[in-house]
């Protein structure tokens, strides 16, 4: 049996469901634990890697059309938000 910590099993996956924002969700029964919308299987990093493409809000929402206009917005701004985190911390 793996051996647990801070609520992650000692291989570094999560052993329970993390709900983060209002439309993403890491759950480790879905997508392997992976960061994903709320009751999809929807990637959040497939998602934010197309919009980084040039793909708009509108086309991600025909492509996946379980993903909201709000949750890709969402994901858009904590990524926004992580990145300056991120480096204004390193600075």
């Amino acid at each position: 049996m793996s051996q647990r910590r801070n609520g992650r099993l000692k291989n570094g996956r999560l052993k329970k469901r993390v709900e983060i924002g209002r439309y993403l969700v890491r759950d480790p029964e879905i997508y392997h634990g992976e960061l994903t919308f709320k009751g999809t299987r929807v990637p959040v990093s497939v998602v934010l890697a197309y919009i980084a493409k040039g793909i708009s809000v509108d086309e991600v929402t025909r492509h996946w059309p379980d993903v909201s206009p709000d949750a890709a917005r969402e994901a858009i701004l904590l990524a926004k938000q992580a990145v300056v985190e991120k480096y204004n911390k390193a600075a």
